[in-house]
């Protein structure tokens, strides 16, 4: 398995740019400019504390709703570009959503991606997918997910990548840890996936990515349908209408920090 928790970049990361789709620009983590806050932005911040002041640069690439291929078509090209010391990459996740999908077949096209991205980059972080075990709408998906996960695992290994293992944060399993559209993670779990990605590096972080959740009290059966039925009229039924309309989420939205600058 691939080494998870790296400690030899003790001096630091003097830059970083993160590609990827929503979870990585953020979406379900909004901050007080209206723009979207999340995990990468977070791990950004535990990086820059590391560094001299006003030495450290970070950029954004990430746009929700983004396919494999268009990541790796707008999205790499310009990592690569600026050539930063760490770029995390998650994706390929909205692909192995839709029906009919292949997780080897995506997994192929996501090793070329990242086979590029080692020749060109300091380090890789590469992420794995959520064990959506407790998520509707995803939980039926789980084995193809579970698939995917293990080829990056497998091409973490071969390109001695570091690991993002989400499947393994047991705190983002609660559903305090998700947005109201349970699709997206809340400020707090993305907090904790900041956490986790920082201790993959070696990182000493303020708290513990998997501390317990506070106590809930019982949810009745009646409460937990209610909630269902919200849900399925908010979030679900607009999602779906997006995917036979054709849309994304991410039409006409562009990248939040496309160029390498100071926090």
């Amino acid at each position: 398995m691939a080494d998870d928790s790296r400690t030899e970049n003790s001096g630091g990361f003097g830059s970083y740019a993160a590609i990827g789709d929503s979870f990585t620009e953020g979406v379900g983590d909004p901050g007080p400019d209206g723009m979207y806050v999340g995990w990468a932005d977070r791990f950004a911040v535990l990086l820059d504390d590391r560094m001299p002041e006003h030495t450290f640069r970070y950029a954004n690439l990430a746009v929700r709703g983004r396919l494999l291929d268009q990541i790796v078509e707008e999205q790499v090209p310009r990592a690569m570009e600026l050539a930063p010391d760490l770029v995390t990459f998650c994706a390929g996740g909205n692909d192995i959503i839709r029906p009919g999908t292949d997780p080897d077949d995506v997994a192929e096209r996501f090793e070329r991606a990242v086979a590029d991205l080692t020749g060109a980059v300091g380090t890789v972080m590469v992420t794995t997918g959520f064990d959506t075990r407790g998520v509707p709408v995803l939980r039926h998906l789980r084995g193809k997910i579970a698939m995917y996960t293990a080829h990056v695992r497998a091409i973490a290994d071969r390109y001695d990548c570091p690991v993002l293992d989400l499947w393994s944060l047991r705190s983002v399993q609660d559903r305090r840890a998700w947005d109201a559209d349970r699709l997206h993670l809340s400020p707090e779990g993305h907090t904790r996936v900041a956490l986790r990605a920082a201790q993959v590096l070696g990182i000493e972080v303020p708290a513990d990515p998997d501390q317990p959740w506070p106590p809930l009290p019982p949810r009745g059966t009646l409460e937990v349908r209610r909630d269902d039925i919200q849900w399925a009229r908010e979030h679900l039924v607009p999602w779906i209408g997006r995917r036979l309309r054709g849309e994304s989420s991410g039409d006409h939205v562009e990248a939040k920090r496309p160029n390498l600058l100071p926090l």
